[in-house]
Protein backbone atom coordinates (compact mmCIF):
# COMPACT_ATOMS: atom_id res chain seq x y z
CA UNK A 1 0.00 0.00 0.00
CA UNK A 2 1.60 3.46 -0.82
CA UNK A 3 1.74 6.26 0.94
CA UNK A 4 -1.09 8.21 -0.35
CA UNK A 5 -3.58 5.31 0.09
CA UNK A 6 -2.49 5.51 3.88
CA UNK A 7 -2.77 8.83 4.55
CA UNK A 8 -6.15 8.76 2.59
CA UNK A 9 -7.55 6.44 4.81
CA UNK A 10 -6.66 7.69 8.11
CA UNK A 11 -8.54 10.35 6.68
CA UNK A 12 -11.66 8.31 6.81
CA UNK A 13 -14.11 9.32 9.28
CA UNK A 14 -15.27 7.19 12.11
CA UNK A 15 -19.63 6.69 12.05
CA UNK A 16 -19.77 8.63 15.20
CA UNK A 17 -18.31 11.51 13.44
CA UNK A 18 -20.42 11.73 11.03
CA UNK A 19 -23.74 11.14 13.05
CA UNK A 20 -22.48 14.39 15.47
CA UNK A 21 -22.13 16.06 12.19
CA UNK A 22 -25.62 15.12 11.02
CA UNK A 23 -27.59 15.90 14.33
CA UNK A 24 -25.38 19.32 14.32
CA UNK A 25 -25.89 20.37 10.77
CA UNK A 26 -28.75 18.43 9.00
CA UNK A 27 -30.98 17.21 12.04
CA UNK A 28 -34.15 15.77 9.75
CA UNK A 29 -36.99 14.39 11.94
CA UNK A 30 -38.15 12.05 9.64
CA UNK A 31 -35.44 10.37 9.30
CA UNK A 32 -35.18 6.81 11.02
CA UNK A 33 -32.08 6.47 12.88
CA UNK A 34 -31.17 2.69 11.55
CA UNK A 35 -31.55 4.77 7.70
CA UNK A 36 -29.20 7.30 8.92
CA UNK A 37 -26.70 4.56 10.87
CA UNK A 38 -26.66 2.37 7.62
CA UNK A 39 -26.20 5.18 5.08
CA UNK A 40 -23.31 6.66 6.78
CA UNK A 41 -21.76 3.25 7.09
CA UNK A 42 -22.41 2.77 3.36
CA UNK A 43 -20.78 5.85 2.63
CA UNK A 44 -17.61 5.22 4.66
CA UNK A 45 -17.43 1.84 3.17
CA UNK A 46 -17.51 3.34 -0.14
CA UNK A 47 -14.61 5.52 0.33
CA UNK A 48 -13.03 3.08 1.53
CA UNK A 49 -13.24 0.83 -1.12
CA UNK A 50 -12.50 4.02 -4.10
CA UNK A 51 -9.12 4.71 -2.07
CA UNK A 52 -8.19 0.69 -2.80
CA UNK A 53 -9.20 0.60 -6.02
CA UNK A 54 -7.82 4.41 -7.52
CA UNK A 55 -6.64 7.03 -5.17
CA UNK A 56 -6.13 9.09 -8.14
CA UNK A 57 -9.71 10.24 -8.08
CA UNK A 58 -9.56 11.04 -4.53
CA UNK A 59 -7.91 13.86 -3.18
CA UNK A 60 -7.55 15.26 0.80
CA UNK A 61 -10.75 17.74 -0.21
CA UNK A 62 -12.69 14.86 -0.98
CA UNK A 63 -12.94 14.36 3.54
CA UNK A 64 -14.19 17.32 4.53
CA UNK A 65 -17.18 17.68 6.67
CA UNK A 66 -19.38 19.37 3.98
CA UNK A 67 -18.04 16.80 1.57
CA UNK A 68 -18.45 14.03 4.13
CA UNK A 69 -22.12 15.22 5.10
CA UNK A 70 -23.28 15.80 1.42
CA UNK A 71 -21.98 12.17 0.53
CA UNK A 72 -23.98 10.85 3.38
CA UNK A 73 -26.86 12.96 2.66
CA UNK A 74 -27.17 11.63 -0.93
CA UNK A 75 -26.81 7.86 0.46
CA UNK A 76 -29.57 8.81 3.19
CA UNK A 77 -31.59 10.10 0.14
CA UNK A 78 -30.97 6.87 -2.13
CA UNK A 79 -32.28 4.66 1.01
CA UNK A 80 -35.64 6.75 1.75
CA UNK A 81 -36.47 5.96 -2.07
CA UNK A 82 -38.76 3.72 -3.26
CA UNK A 83 -36.76 1.01 -4.92
CA UNK A 84 -39.57 -0.20 -7.18
CA UNK A 85 -40.49 2.71 -9.32
CA UNK A 86 -41.98 4.01 -12.19
CA UNK A 87 -40.16 4.05 -15.54
CA UNK A 88 -41.15 5.00 -19.14
CA UNK A 89 -40.74 2.38 -21.78
CA UNK A 90 -39.03 3.92 -24.61
CA UNK A 91 -37.57 0.57 -26.03
CA UNK A 92 -40.86 -0.56 -28.33
CA UNK A 93 -40.79 -3.75 -26.48
CA UNK A 94 -44.67 -3.83 -25.71
CA UNK A 95 -44.46 -6.97 -23.24
CA UNK A 96 -40.89 -5.82 -21.37
CA UNK A 97 -40.34 -8.56 -18.64
CA UNK A 98 -37.66 -6.57 -17.13
CA UNK A 99 -40.13 -3.48 -17.05
CA UNK A 100 -43.00 -5.25 -15.36
CA UNK A 101 -44.56 -6.95 -18.68
CA UNK A 102 -47.82 -5.44 -19.45
CA UNK A 103 -49.74 -2.42 -18.18
CA UNK A 104 -53.23 -2.34 -16.46
CA UNK A 105 -55.72 -0.23 -17.83
CA UNK A 106 -56.91 2.36 -15.88
CA UNK A 107 -60.15 0.41 -14.66
CA UNK A 108 -58.39 -2.35 -13.78
CA UNK A 109 -56.11 -0.15 -11.26
CA UNK A 110 -58.93 1.40 -9.84
CA UNK A 111 -60.83 -1.85 -9.17
CA UNK A 112 -57.65 -2.99 -7.57
CA UNK A 113 -57.08 0.14 -5.50
CA UNK A 114 -60.58 -0.51 -4.39
CA UNK A 115 -60.47 -4.02 -3.05
CA UNK A 116 -56.79 -3.37 -1.73
CA UNK A 117 -57.71 -0.67 0.53
CA UNK A 118 -61.14 -2.04 2.08
CA UNK A 119 -62.51 -5.69 3.22
CA UNK A 120 -63.35 -7.63 0.57
CA UNK A 121 -65.60 -10.58 -0.10
CA UNK A 122 -62.50 -12.36 -0.93
CA UNK A 123 -63.44 -16.03 0.71
CA UNK A 124 -66.95 -15.18 1.54
CA UNK A 125 -70.12 -16.62 -0.43
CA UNK A 126 -72.78 -13.39 0.27
CA UNK A 127 -75.60 -15.39 -0.91
CA UNK A 128 -75.39 -17.78 1.54
CA UNK A 129 -73.35 -15.87 4.29
CA UNK A 130 -70.80 -18.61 4.61
CA UNK A 131 -67.21 -18.82 3.95
CA UNK A 132 -66.60 -19.48 0.11
CA UNK A 133 -63.91 -19.79 -2.46
CA UNK A 134 -61.57 -17.16 -3.63
CA UNK A 135 -61.01 -18.23 -7.08
CA UNK A 136 -65.34 -18.60 -7.62
CA UNK A 137 -64.79 -14.88 -8.54
CA UNK A 138 -62.68 -15.30 -11.79
CA UNK A 139 -63.92 -19.16 -12.54
CA UNK A 140 -67.05 -18.20 -14.24
CA UNK A 141 -65.95 -15.14 -16.49
CA UNK A 142 -62.70 -17.42 -17.20
CA UNK A 143 -65.23 -20.88 -18.13
CA UNK A 144 -67.58 -17.88 -20.07
CA UNK A 145 -64.39 -16.69 -22.23
CA UNK A 146 -62.81 -19.61 -22.88
CA UNK A 147 -65.39 -22.12 -23.55
CA UNK A 148 -63.93 -24.72 -20.88
CA UNK A 149 -65.77 -26.44 -18.29
CA UNK A 150 -63.84 -24.76 -15.09
CA UNK A 151 -61.01 -23.07 -14.11
CA UNK A 152 -57.87 -22.09 -11.68
CA UNK A 153 -56.08 -19.71 -11.66
CA UNK A 154 -52.33 -20.09 -9.73
CA UNK A 155 -49.33 -17.79 -9.08
CA UNK A 156 -47.99 -17.78 -12.25
CA UNK A 157 -47.71 -19.91 -15.66
CA UNK A 158 -45.10 -22.12 -14.19
CA UNK A 159 -47.33 -23.25 -11.00
CA UNK A 160 -49.56 -23.39 -13.05
CA UNK A 161 -47.73 -26.31 -15.44
CA UNK A 162 -46.15 -27.67 -12.28
CA UNK A 163 -48.80 -27.78 -10.52
CA UNK A 164 -51.11 -29.65 -13.38
CA UNK A 165 -48.22 -32.25 -13.58
CA UNK A 166 -47.71 -33.07 -10.26
CA UNK A 167 -51.58 -33.42 -9.45
CA UNK A 168 -52.26 -35.66 -12.66
CA UNK A 169 -48.36 -37.37 -13.62
CA UNK A 170 -46.59 -37.53 -10.56
CA UNK A 171 -44.58 -40.79 -10.51
CA UNK A 172 -45.86 -41.59 -14.00
CA UNK A 173 -44.95 -40.90 -17.60
CA UNK A 174 -45.94 -37.54 -19.65
CA UNK A 175 -45.11 -37.90 -23.26
CA UNK A 176 -43.74 -35.09 -25.31
CA UNK A 177 -42.23 -34.09 -28.69
CA UNK A 178 -38.56 -33.18 -28.03
CA UNK A 179 -39.25 -29.67 -30.28
CA UNK A 180 -41.49 -28.66 -27.35
CA UNK A 181 -39.20 -29.17 -24.71
CA UNK A 182 -38.98 -24.99 -24.07
CA UNK A 183 -36.86 -23.10 -21.81
CA UNK A 184 -38.17 -19.60 -20.65
CA UNK A 185 -36.04 -16.54 -18.97
CA UNK A 186 -34.58 -17.19 -16.11
CA UNK A 187 -33.51 -20.59 -17.22
CA UNK A 188 -37.03 -21.85 -16.43
CA UNK A 189 -36.90 -25.46 -18.53
CA UNK A 190 -39.81 -27.38 -18.94
CA UNK A 191 -37.47 -30.80 -18.64
CA UNK A 192 -36.77 -29.67 -14.69
CA UNK A 193 -39.91 -29.05 -13.79
CA UNK A 194 -41.68 -31.81 -14.85
CA UNK A 195 -38.91 -33.48 -12.76
CA UNK A 196 -39.72 -31.76 -9.67
CA UNK A 197 -43.34 -32.26 -10.20
CA UNK A 198 -42.71 -36.33 -10.02
CA UNK A 199 -43.47 -36.81 -13.37
CA UNK A 200 -41.37 -38.51 -15.66
CA UNK A 201 -40.59 -37.31 -19.17
CA UNK A 202 -40.71 -39.16 -22.01
CA UNK A 203 -39.11 -37.64 -25.28
CA UNK A 204 -40.85 -38.34 -28.75
CA UNK A 205 -39.85 -37.55 -32.27
CA UNK A 206 -37.00 -35.01 -33.53
CA UNK A 207 -35.68 -31.59 -32.68
CA UNK A 208 -37.92 -30.31 -36.03
CA UNK A 209 -40.23 -33.42 -36.80
CA UNK A 210 -42.57 -35.23 -34.51
CA UNK A 211 -45.47 -37.57 -36.25
CA UNK A 212 -48.65 -38.81 -34.60
CA UNK A 213 -46.98 -42.23 -34.60
CA UNK A 214 -44.36 -41.22 -32.24
CA UNK A 215 -47.06 -40.29 -29.78
CA UNK A 216 -49.04 -43.48 -30.61
CA UNK A 217 -45.78 -45.69 -30.35
CA UNK A 218 -44.74 -44.23 -26.70
CA UNK A 219 -47.97 -44.86 -25.08
CA UNK A 220 -47.60 -47.31 -22.26
CA UNK A 221 -49.70 -48.92 -18.82
CA UNK A 222 -47.84 -45.90 -17.24
CA UNK A 223 -48.63 -43.05 -19.59
CA UNK A 224 -50.81 -40.28 -17.61
CA UNK A 225 -50.90 -37.26 -20.16
CA UNK A 226 -50.13 -36.30 -23.42
CA UNK A 227 -48.28 -33.16 -23.22
CA UNK A 228 -48.12 -30.42 -25.71
CA UNK A 229 -46.10 -26.90 -25.93
CA UNK A 230 -46.57 -24.28 -27.82
CA UNK A 231 -43.35 -22.84 -28.83
CA UNK A 232 -44.35 -19.56 -28.14
CA UNK A 233 -40.52 -17.80 -27.40
CA UNK A 234 -39.19 -19.35 -30.96
CA UNK A 235 -39.98 -21.10 -34.09
CA UNK A 236 -38.80 -23.63 -36.37
CA UNK A 237 -38.90 -23.25 -39.86
CA UNK A 238 -38.30 -25.29 -42.75
CA UNK A 239 -37.93 -29.29 -42.70
CA UNK A 240 -40.50 -29.80 -39.86
CA UNK A 241 -43.63 -31.29 -39.05
CA UNK A 242 -45.98 -31.30 -35.50
CA UNK A 243 -48.89 -33.04 -34.40
CA UNK A 244 -51.95 -30.66 -34.44
CA UNK A 245 -53.76 -30.50 -31.34
CA UNK A 246 -57.19 -32.17 -32.64
CA UNK A 247 -55.43 -35.21 -33.59
CA UNK A 248 -53.29 -35.57 -30.12
CA UNK A 249 -57.05 -35.02 -28.70
CA UNK A 250 -58.27 -38.18 -30.75
CA UNK A 251 -55.11 -39.87 -29.74
CA UNK A 252 -56.17 -39.33 -26.14
CA UNK A 253 -59.56 -40.48 -26.39
CA UNK A 254 -58.54 -43.49 -28.37
CA UNK A 255 -56.17 -44.59 -24.75
CA UNK A 256 -58.29 -42.49 -22.67
CA UNK A 257 -55.13 -40.51 -21.62
CA UNK A 258 -55.90 -36.59 -20.78
CA UNK A 259 -54.31 -34.03 -22.98
CA UNK A 260 -52.74 -31.17 -21.53
CA UNK A 261 -52.32 -27.89 -23.83
CA UNK A 262 -49.35 -25.32 -22.04
CA UNK A 263 -49.65 -22.20 -24.47
CA UNK A 264 -47.51 -19.87 -22.50
CA UNK A 265 -48.39 -16.73 -23.35
CA UNK A 266 -52.02 -17.60 -24.30
CA UNK A 267 -55.00 -15.03 -25.39
CA UNK A 268 -57.94 -14.88 -26.28
CA UNK A 269 -57.91 -12.21 -29.20
CA UNK A 270 -56.89 -13.44 -32.59
CA UNK A 271 -53.79 -11.24 -33.54
CA UNK A 272 -53.83 -11.82 -36.77
CA UNK A 273 -56.57 -9.82 -37.58
CA UNK A 274 -54.30 -6.92 -36.22
CA UNK A 275 -51.67 -7.94 -39.11
CA UNK A 276 -49.69 -9.94 -36.32
CA UNK A 277 -48.73 -13.55 -37.22
CA UNK A 278 -51.40 -16.34 -36.55
CA UNK A 279 -51.34 -17.78 -33.10
CA UNK A 280 -54.04 -19.84 -31.14
CA UNK A 281 -56.56 -18.53 -29.05
CA UNK A 282 -57.62 -19.86 -25.67
CA UNK A 283 -60.95 -20.35 -26.81
CA UNK A 284 -59.59 -22.42 -29.56
CA UNK A 285 -57.92 -24.49 -27.81
CA UNK A 286 -60.40 -25.12 -25.80
CA UNK A 287 -62.55 -26.21 -28.21
CA UNK A 288 -60.21 -28.26 -29.59
CA UNK A 289 -60.63 -30.74 -27.11
CA UNK A 290 -57.62 -30.10 -24.70
CA UNK A 291 -58.23 -31.86 -21.03
CA UNK A 292 -56.13 -28.54 -19.69
CA UNK A 293 -54.97 -25.79 -21.26
CA UNK A 294 -52.33 -23.16 -19.46
CA UNK A 295 -51.54 -19.69 -19.83
CA UNK A 296 -50.04 -17.11 -18.69
CA UNK A 297 -52.34 -13.78 -17.22
CA UNK A 298 -49.86 -11.43 -18.04
CA UNK A 299 -47.98 -11.18 -21.32
CA UNK A 300 -50.45 -11.10 -24.65
CA UNK A 301 -53.71 -11.50 -21.82
CA UNK A 302 -52.63 -7.77 -20.80
CA UNK A 303 -54.03 -8.84 -17.19
CA UNK A 304 -51.51 -9.36 -13.81
CA UNK A 305 -49.09 -11.70 -13.63
CA UNK A 306 -50.52 -15.22 -13.03
CA UNK A 307 -51.33 -18.53 -13.98
CA UNK A 308 -54.11 -19.56 -15.20
CA UNK A 309 -55.72 -23.41 -16.00
CA UNK A 310 -58.86 -23.99 -17.57
CA UNK A 311 -60.17 -27.01 -19.55
CA UNK A 312 -62.74 -30.52 -18.24
CA UNK A 313 -64.40 -30.19 -14.73
CA UNK A 314 -63.33 -33.54 -13.61
CA UNK A 315 -59.76 -32.84 -13.87
CA UNK A 316 -60.00 -29.60 -12.31
CA UNK A 317 -61.41 -30.24 -9.46
CA UNK A 318 -58.29 -32.80 -9.12
CA UNK A 319 -55.75 -30.04 -8.80
CA UNK A 320 -57.97 -27.70 -6.91
CA UNK A 321 -58.22 -30.26 -3.82
CA UNK A 322 -53.97 -30.82 -4.34
CA UNK A 323 -52.33 -29.25 -1.33
CA UNK A 324 -49.69 -27.93 -3.85
CA UNK A 325 -52.70 -25.69 -5.15
CA UNK A 326 -52.49 -23.01 -1.87
CA UNK A 327 -48.78 -22.82 -1.82
CA UNK A 328 -49.20 -21.12 -5.44
CA UNK A 329 -52.33 -19.59 -4.64
CA UNK A 330 -53.10 -15.87 -5.66
CA UNK A 331 -53.75 -12.63 -3.73
CA UNK A 332 -56.35 -10.84 -3.67
CA UNK A 333 -54.88 -8.00 -5.20
CA UNK A 334 -54.34 -10.32 -8.47
CA UNK A 335 -57.38 -11.46 -8.33
CA UNK A 336 -58.82 -8.06 -8.65
CA UNK A 337 -57.17 -7.20 -11.50
CA UNK A 338 -57.48 -10.27 -13.12
CA UNK A 339 -61.36 -10.01 -12.62
CA UNK A 340 -61.74 -6.28 -14.29
CA UNK A 341 -59.53 -7.49 -17.31
CA UNK A 342 -61.22 -10.33 -17.70
CA UNK A 343 -65.00 -8.20 -17.95
CA UNK A 344 -63.21 -6.23 -20.30
CA UNK A 345 -62.77 -9.18 -22.44
CA UNK A 346 -66.56 -9.44 -23.30
CA UNK A 347 -66.30 -7.40 -26.21
CA UNK A 348 -62.91 -7.54 -27.70
CA UNK A 349 -63.15 -3.72 -29.83
CA UNK A 350 -63.63 -2.82 -26.27
CA UNK A 351 -60.57 -4.72 -24.91
CA UNK A 352 -58.38 -3.40 -27.49
CA UNK A 353 -58.74 -0.23 -26.83
CA UNK A 354 -58.54 -0.27 -22.97
CA UNK A 355 -56.02 -2.68 -22.41
CA UNK A 356 -52.66 -1.21 -23.16
CA UNK A 357 -50.89 -4.27 -24.62
CA UNK A 358 -53.55 -4.67 -26.81
CA UNK A 359 -53.52 -1.82 -27.89
CA UNK A 360 -49.90 -1.09 -28.46
CA UNK A 361 -49.43 -4.33 -30.39
CA UNK A 362 -52.56 -2.63 -32.60
CA UNK A 363 -51.22 0.61 -32.84
CA UNK A 364 -51.74 1.45 -36.66
CA UNK A 365 -49.01 3.78 -38.84
CA UNK A 366 -51.01 7.00 -38.46
CA UNK A 367 -51.26 6.59 -34.95
CA UNK A 368 -47.61 5.92 -34.68
CA UNK A 369 -46.77 8.64 -36.73
CA UNK A 370 -48.48 11.48 -35.03
CA UNK A 371 -47.04 10.40 -31.36
CA UNK A 372 -43.75 10.39 -33.14
CA UNK A 373 -44.07 13.76 -34.73
CA UNK A 374 -45.55 14.99 -31.34
CA UNK A 375 -42.38 14.50 -29.86
CA UNK A 376 -40.49 15.74 -31.96
CA UNK A 377 -42.02 19.16 -31.67
CA UNK A 378 -42.22 19.32 -28.48
CA UNK A 379 -38.62 18.82 -28.16
CA UNK A 380 -37.71 21.44 -31.27
CA UNK A 381 -39.99 23.63 -29.13
CA UNK A 382 -37.34 23.68 -26.12
CA UNK A 383 -35.38 26.20 -28.30
CA UNK A 384 -31.76 24.37 -28.00
CA UNK A 385 -29.31 24.39 -30.79
CA UNK A 386 -27.32 21.73 -29.27
CA UNK A 387 -29.99 19.79 -29.52
CA UNK A 388 -31.03 17.54 -32.69
CA UNK A 389 -34.11 15.06 -32.88
CA UNK A 390 -34.97 13.25 -35.62
CA UNK A 391 -37.63 10.64 -36.77
CA UNK A 392 -36.16 7.39 -37.89
CA UNK A 393 -38.01 3.95 -39.01
CA UNK A 394 -37.63 0.98 -36.98
CA UNK A 395 -39.28 -2.13 -35.94
CA UNK A 396 -41.01 -3.14 -32.20
CA UNK A 397 -40.97 -6.86 -30.58
CA UNK A 398 -44.00 -8.36 -28.65
CA UNK A 399 -41.46 -9.31 -25.75
CA UNK A 400 -42.68 -11.68 -23.17
CA UNK A 401 -41.68 -14.53 -24.83
CA UNK A 402 -44.39 -13.93 -27.08
CA UNK A 403 -44.33 -14.00 -31.12
CA UNK A 404 -40.47 -13.84 -31.55
CA UNK A 405 -40.37 -13.24 -35.50
CA UNK A 406 -43.03 -11.14 -35.53
CA UNK A 407 -41.39 -7.46 -36.75
CA UNK A 408 -43.85 -4.47 -35.57
CA UNK A 409 -43.29 -1.14 -37.57
CA UNK A 410 -42.44 1.83 -35.71
CA UNK A 411 -41.20 5.00 -35.44
CA UNK A 412 -38.40 6.34 -33.22
CA UNK A 413 -36.94 9.66 -31.90
CA UNK A 414 -33.27 9.82 -32.19
CA UNK A 415 -31.47 12.17 -29.90
CA UNK A 416 -28.40 14.03 -30.46
CA UNK A 417 -27.13 16.60 -28.16
CA UNK A 418 -23.76 18.37 -28.38
CA UNK A 419 -20.76 17.68 -26.42
CA UNK A 420 -22.78 15.05 -24.70
CA UNK A 421 -22.46 11.14 -26.56
CA UNK A 422 -25.07 9.06 -26.54
CA UNK A 423 -23.61 6.89 -23.79
CA UNK A 424 -23.50 9.70 -21.42
CA UNK A 425 -27.67 10.74 -22.81
CA UNK A 426 -28.06 7.35 -21.67
CA UNK A 427 -27.21 8.00 -18.23
CA UNK A 428 -28.82 10.83 -17.47
CA UNK A 429 -31.67 9.32 -18.85
CA UNK A 430 -31.71 6.32 -16.66
CA UNK A 431 -31.09 8.90 -13.85
CA UNK A 432 -33.95 11.05 -14.26
CA UNK A 433 -37.12 10.84 -12.94
CA UNK A 434 -39.22 8.74 -13.72
CA UNK A 435 -36.23 7.18 -15.54
CA UNK A 436 -36.83 7.19 -19.40
CA UNK A 437 -35.44 3.50 -20.64
CA UNK A 438 -34.06 3.53 -24.57
CA UNK A 439 -31.85 2.25 -26.80
CA UNK A 440 -28.57 3.57 -28.50
CA UNK A 441 -28.30 2.86 -32.51
CA UNK A 442 -26.29 4.72 -34.57
CA UNK A 443 -24.50 7.28 -32.22
CA UNK A 444 -28.10 8.27 -31.24
CA UNK A 445 -30.38 7.61 -28.37
CA UNK A 446 -33.31 6.19 -29.44
CA UNK A 447 -37.30 6.45 -28.28
CA UNK A 448 -39.64 4.35 -30.08
CA UNK A 449 -42.78 5.71 -29.78
CA UNK A 450 -45.17 2.61 -29.69
CA UNK A 451 -44.54 1.90 -25.66
CA UNK A 452 -44.76 5.59 -25.09
CA UNK A 453 -47.78 6.92 -23.60
CA UNK A 454 -49.33 9.77 -24.94
CA UNK A 455 -49.33 11.67 -21.29
CA UNK A 456 -45.60 10.78 -21.44
CA UNK A 457 -44.58 12.61 -24.16
CA UNK A 458 -44.17 16.12 -22.09
CA UNK A 459 -42.59 14.05 -19.12
CA UNK A 460 -40.02 13.21 -22.00
CA UNK A 461 -39.83 16.97 -22.71
CA UNK A 462 -39.37 18.54 -19.82
CA UNK A 463 -36.18 15.76 -18.69
CA UNK A 464 -34.58 17.20 -22.04
CA UNK A 465 -35.06 21.05 -20.83
CA UNK A 466 -33.29 20.19 -17.46
CA UNK A 467 -30.41 17.98 -19.24
CA UNK A 468 -29.50 20.93 -21.40
CA UNK A 469 -30.31 23.65 -18.25
CA UNK A 470 -26.91 21.61 -16.95
CA UNK A 471 -25.33 20.30 -20.47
Amino acid sequence: MDTKQQRLLRKLPGVDHLLELWDKKQPIEDIPRTVLVRSIRTTIDRLRMRILVDDELLDETMFSDNQLLQLATQAVNKSMKFNLKRVINATGVVVHTNLGRSLLPESVARHVAEISSYYSNLEFDLERGTRGSRYSCVEEILCEISGAEAALVVNNNAGAVFLSLETLAKGKEVIVSRGELVEIGGSFRLPEVMARSGAKLVEIGTTNRTHLSDYEGAIRDETALLLKVHTSNYSLVGFTAEVPLKDLVALGAKYNIPVMNDLGSGSFVDFSEYGLMKEPTVQETVAAGADLVTFSGDKMLGGPQAGIIVGRKDALEHIKKSPVTRALRIDKMTLAALEATLHLYRDESKAVLAIPTLNMLALSPRIIANRAKRLQNRLKKLGNEKLEAVITNASSKVGGGALPLAELPTKCVGIKIKGLSANRIERLMLDATPPIIGRIENDLFVMDVRTIQDEEIAIIALTFKKILAEA
